[in-house]
Order: C-alpha cells, then sequence, then structure tokens
C-alpha cells in the first residue's frame, strides 16, 4: 500500500484527490496539507469521518507520517517551493498544480540531478484521460490543417491564464506545422486573443465552468473541431491515481500524463 500525502488539501481540487486516495484499496491517506486549514479534520471535509489524519500546516508532517508520494494541487505561487522540498526529502511528488514553466522543468531536472534522483517527479498539466487524447488527435490534425485556434474555458477561480493545458497544447502545434499568421487587427485590445508561435489561444471565466478546452482547425472550405469537457473534477481523479502509482517506476522528471498512458 502506498503512502500519500495530499497538498492543498482543503482546495476543490485536493478535496477531491483526498477522497480518490482514500477511497482506493491500493492508497492509503496518511497526511494532509494545508495551511488555510490547519487542525481540521481531513476525514470530516471529505466524508470519511473515520480518517483521523488532521490538516497540518507544515511539509514536515510528511516526513512524520512516512509519505511515499506527494501529490500537489496548490498555487503556481508555492508549487515549486513543494517540489524542492520533496526532492529535497526524497519524496516523489506527483504535481497537477499548473503555471509551472519551461524554467521551471529545467530547475526541477538540476534539482533531482544534483540530489541523487532518490525523489520522482510527475508533473503534469491535465490529468483527464480524454485531454490527453485530445492533444494527441489535434497534433495529428496539425499536420493537414493550415491554421488553428484554441479557447480554453474554466471556472472563476482559476488564477492563471492561459491554462496549462491550453499552453502545452499551442507548444505542441506550433512543433507539428509552420506558424499560420492570421488576421491580428483588434478594434478592441485583445479580443484577438494571445499568440504562442502563431496559435491563437483565448481563455474564458465563467462561474459553473469547470474544464473544457477546443482547439478549432481551419483549411479552405471546412474546419475541423477538436473538443474536451470535463463536467465534474472526478474527471481528473483517475490520471491522478495513474500518477500516484506509477511514480516509483518513473526516475526523474515525467511531464504529462501521455507516457504513463503508453505504459499501460
Amino acid at each position: 500500500m502506498i503512502r500519500v500525502g495530499v497538498l492543498g488539501a482543503a482546495g476543490r481540487m485536493g478535496q477531491q484527490v483526498s477522497r480518490a486516495v482514500e477511497d482506493d484499496p491500493d492508497l492509503a491517506l496518511v497526511a494532509a496539507i494545508d495551511p488555510q486549514a490547519g487542525g481540521q479534520s481531513i476525514g470530516a471535509l471529505i466524508g470519511t469521518p473515520e480518517n483521523p489524519v488532521k490538516i497540518s500546516e507544515e511539509l514536515d508532517k510528511l516526513l512524520q507520517a512516512e509519505v511515499e508520494v506527494a501529490v500537489d494541487f496548490t498555487t503556481p505561487a508555492t508549487v515549486m517551493d513543494n517540489v524542492r522540498w520533496a526532492i529535497e526529502h526524497a519524496v516523489h511528488i506527483v504535481v497537477g498544480t499548473t503555471g509551472i514553466s519551461a524554467e521551471q522543468l529545467g530547475e526541477i531536472e538540476y534539482l533531482l540531478e544534483k540530489e541523487g534522483g532518490e525523489s520522482n517527479v510527475i508533473v503534469a498539466p491535465n490529468f483527464a484521460i480524454g485531454a490527453v487524447l485530445m492533444q494527441r488527435f489535434a497534433a495529428e490534425a496539425a499536420r493537414f490543417f493550415p491554421a488553428v485556434e484554441i479557447i480554453e474555458l474554466h471556472h472563476d477561480g482559476k488564477v492563471d491564464a492561459p491554462s496549462g493545458t491550453a499552453l502545452d497544447t499551442a507548444m505542441r502545434l506550433a512543433k507539428e506545422r509552420e506558424a499560420w499568421n492570421g488576421p491580428d487587427d483588434e478594434s478592441m485590445a485583445g479580443v484577438r486573443g494571445g499568440d504562442l508561435d502563431g496559435v491563437r489561444v483565448h481563455s474564458v471565466r465563467l462561474p459553473g465552468l469547470v474544464a473544457h478546452q477546443e482547439i478549432i482547425f481551419g483549411a479552405p472550405g471546412q474546419t475541423l473541431t477538436i473538443r474536451h469537457d470535463s463536467l465534474d473534477r472526478a474527471s481528473f481523479m483517475p490520471g491522478v491515481l495513474l500518477a500516484i502509482k506509477a511514480s516509483h517506476g518513473r526516475p526523474g522528471l515525467t511531464v504529462g500524463l501521455e507516457p504513463l498512458l503508453d505504459a499501460q
């Protein structure tokens, strides 16, 4: 049984992850970290009052609980400090917090090498298996369509824009095709969205949404739309559980859920 600690345990995703870990017979929820909810019972929050774990404000609780794998769903402002701590203390970590840059991924690789590779790190911008397949299908379509734009839609509590999934998708599409320079004239600043190597990205933030993305391809006389919708945060849990269980066997840094799916 894998001993798991959840960082950001009192947040919406943190509670969902904690509940999924608690329900999995191969995992044990032995620690919960959240500076905003120290002292509360994680069991009471997730509907399993028999779990005795109290939420702690300090990462050192992970060591006291002999955590093998930490799962981070915190904020872009704190996630790198948590990753650095996990590497320094030889704790495997699965990171679902978005906003990690290419430079920060480079830092993670450097730290893993510096510390001797005792910790494994999995960073994924999206744990929904359908979203991973959406990106894979889009990369194939990009070879045949000259133009593409991305629209990503998330709940109004999401603090980064565009989403990590949209950025990752745009980068993958840019590698598969020559940049398409579409019209960029604007009568209102920003309405054409952001531009990453010729791929326009538009972000929508509204209450009632969870996580949605569509990729619209255009060619003379036709369009192709590939869309994925997460209607509930439960959609991320199979991917999170897969990453937790795979972390022991993934030395170094793994980026994205796709390598884990390909290993199945």
